[in-house]
């Protein structure tokens, strides 16, 4: 029978009824599933983890021993309760099973093993309920000395509740044991100049290490080929579009006309990123660039300037953002940019999902037939009822809020179409090389002249709890000098509140619960004394569209004093006279996600307040976060310590990159030279064997890597 490849199905490897238990916990479909989900920790036979460290409430796997063992009849029910002491030589932990008198033949004192299970209390004793747990067998002791089984690694899996580690390591000897050869991904050079392993010895030695030291070589050849594989996959992307030939888009008339009305001068970065865009759009391939800028830089104009380079040959661009809020307001300053003479000529027009069914009609009417020449909307664009008569630009606000999918399939409904990937995340350099390899990345620093700024204050509740109504004392010390303000909370209704509501960043929240949702704030302001006579309204994403979009209004109107709101202000919102934010719950939310929050007011010539509030004690990873964003104003210093302070998964999700796996051993941060060199490496491969007929392991790698979904979509044209 010939060996398993990587490319395999699990139920022809494992059986069927394995298979789909992996399926189900892990989302594993393939033997490279499998053999790609690498151990998180190695435990030794002769090692035994402190139970005094053991956090209540959390699933953990640990080594130990069997010291007592006691089986006594219920008396409040019927049946027996085993209980079982292990120990670590220092404390001690009890393992109780009901009815299960039959294990008492497995476990004898002297016996040790691997147990896991979530740890629990009663009686204020740490305990296992119905843990699952596998002995050490005494036939491998006889077969090698004491020393030898004692320093044997035991690979720890990330598990579940239905697949434990020790059943995985089951299923990857399985797996190991009928594997074929392994392709190697790595070139012959790159690899020898490394010292890397060969892939099939990677993949033995980090799930089957015979001594501790065998681990980090494999460990650091498998990270060599993730970073190798998917800077290869994402250059493979960019010569994609590179084949593709582009509708070149001159600039004309209808520039210089906008450009001539403007009534202030353009920043040094928005001519510079704006000429870069101009060379773009008249180039042989279709453009494929991010431009990354701070709150307030002057993203949007950079991207209209390239809309009117487009419509000038009858082209349409096409504007998606991520909210309708979002896309209301990109809509209204757009037009307001284009001013009377040229937004009659151009029609920019909103399409979103929202829209009554007549308006939405009329809207796509308009798209189709090519008379609106700028369309903005939400996922709307993406369906299969919006058509263009000639699409010639994309642009994506907040590229972090799409997939490469959405992203592709918005440009496939055109004939090649440039594509303008906007954000005000600012990106690491190593970020900007992994997530978005395939693109060709500017950069805004410079800030439009007469802003005032902001000033970021911490209002620590744990230690001084009377802040709390300084707060609001502050805001309508604001108010009464005529300015506006912001109230963002973490969730829509703190007494209902499910993940849905609150930050879309995960972070570790310093108490049990939100306490403060948009509802109760409301509420508090309405009865608050300082507030009596000032115009309080609510905004949240739950609220229809046509009401979002008229407190919107309103709030740029000046028709509101106070806002309270969730994220949906996040981006976008553009109201000069708002002079101050306060945060609620700060530490709920990410890093980038404050900094965006706070480049909502000092827009105008009144100088900005953002006010963090919080509740994380001093010292903590919540309140450093929120420290960090009051310290500097810098997105780009803010965007190193945000990679530092969130996990890898968090900010290379399937989502961003499109890749089906998140990093599993790379660390964008760590790893930042080994990225850059692997980066230099598939370079070198791709140009002298683009369609790698001769590197087979890697072709085979990158189609692992890359799913057929994503594959699609990379190439549609």
């Amino acid at each position: 029978m010939p060996g398993l490849t990587l490319d395999s199905r699990l139920d022809g490897a494992v059986g069927g009824k394995t298979a789909a238990a992996l399926e189900r916990a892990f989302g594993m479909r393939t033997v490279g599933d499998v053999l790609s989900h690498y151990p998180r920790r190695y435990a030794r036979r002769g090692e035994l983890t402190p139970i005094s460290s053991l956090p209540v409430g959390e699933p953990v796997t640990i080594v130990a021993e069997v010291r007592r063992v006691n089986e006594r009849r219920m008396q409040a029910r019927k049946g027996s309760l085993l209980e079982v002491v292990i120990s670590d030589g220092n404390g001690e932990l009890s393992l109780t099973f009901f009815n299960q008198s039959w294990r008492v033949k497995d476990l004898r004192p002297g016996r040790r093993g691997i147990f896991a299970g979530k740890v629990g209390e009663y009686r204020g004793a740490k305990q296992l309920a119905h843990p699952d747990y596998e002995l050490f067998d005494d036939e491998d002791t006889a077969r090698l000395t004491a020393e030898a089984y004692a320093s044997l690694p035991i690979p720890i899996y990330p598990a579940t509740a239905s697949v434990a580690s020790w059943q995985f390591t089951k299923i990857v000897d399985v797996v190991l044991g009928s594997l074929g050869d392994v392709a190697d991904p790595l070139p012959d050079e790159l690899r020898a100049r490394h010292g890397l392993l060969e892939a099939r010895t990677a993949i033995e030695r980090i799930h089957r290490p015979q001594f501790p030291d065998e681990i980090e070589p494999a460990r650091a050849t498998l990270r060599m080929q993730e970073a190798f594989v998917l800077q290869a996959a994402l250059l493979q992307q960019r010569q994609f579009v590179r084949a593709l030939s582009a509708t070149k888009r001159p600039a004309g008339a209808l520039l210089e006309r906008f450009d001539a009305a403007l009534p202030f001068p353009l920043t040094p970065d928005q001519v510079a990123v704006g000429d870069q865009v101009a060379r773009d759009l008249v180039g042989d391939w279709p453009m494929n660039r991010l431009v990354q800028g701070e709150v307030g830089s002057g993203k949007t104009l950079v991207a209209l300037r390239a809309m009117l380079q487009v419509a000038q040959s009858g082209g349409q661009s096409a504007l998606i953002a991520p909210t309708e809020v979002l896309a209301g307001q990109h809509l209204r300053s757009i037009a307001r940019m284009l001013g009377p003479q040229l937004a009659p000529e151009l029609m920019p027009t909103l399409l979103t999902g929202q829209l009554p069914a007549a308006e939405r009609r009329r809207a796509a009417l308009r798209v189709a037939s090519g008379q609106a020449r700028i369309v903005v909307g939400t996922h709307a664009l993406l369906s299969e009822s919006t058509t263009f008569a000639d699409l010639g630009l994309v642009v994506v606000d907040e590229q972090h809020r799409f997939g490469v999918e959405q992203r592709e399939s918005l440009r496939a409904k055109g004939s090649s179409p440039h594509a303008l990937v906007l954000t005000a995340t600012p990106i690491p350099r190593t970020v900007a090389m992994t997530v978005f390899g395939d693109l060709d990345v500017s950069t805004i620093r410079t800030m439009p002249a007469g802003r005032a700024g902001v000033q970021t204050f911490v209002a620590p509740l744990a230690e001084k709890p009377g802040w709390f109504s300084r707060v609001w004392e502050r805001i309508a010390e604001e108010v009464a000098q005529g300015r506006q303000a912001f109230v963002v909370c973490p969730a829509i209704d703190a007494e209902k509140a499910t993940e849905d509501d609150t930050a879309d960043e995960p972070v570790e929240p310093a108490q049990e619960r939100t306490r403060w949702g948009v509802v109760q704030v409301e509420s508090l302001l309405s009865r608050h004394p300082a507030f009596e006579g000032i115009r309080v309204e609510m905004l949240h994403g739950r609220m229809p569209f046509d009401e979002k979009d008229a407190v919107m209004q309103a709030f740029a109107r000046g028709d509101i004093d106070v806002l309270v709101a969730t994220t949906v202000v996040e981006v976008g919102v553009d109201v000069p006279n708002a002079s101050t934010m306060a945060i609620l719950e700060a530490d709920r939310f990410g890093v980038s996600q404050l900094h965006q929050l706070r480049g909502r007011v000092g827009r105008g010539g009144v100088p900005g307040l953002c006010l963090l509030v919080t509740e994380a004690s001093s010292g903590s990873p919540a309140r450093e976060r929120v420290e960090a964003v009051a310290a500097t104003l810098d997105g780009f210093e803010l965007a190193e310590v945000d990679l530092e302070l969130r996990s890898e998964g968090d900010v290379l999700g399937d989502a961003q990159s499109g890749v089906r796996s998140s990093l599993r051993l790379l660390r964008v941060v760590k790893d930042a030279d080994l990225i850059a060199e692997a980066r230099v490496a598939a370079e070198r491969v791709l140009d002298d064997d683009p369609a790698l007929s001769r590197h087979p392991g890697l072709a085979a790698a990158i189609e692992r890597r890359v799913g057929m979904e994503e594959r699609a979509a990379l190439g549609k044209s």
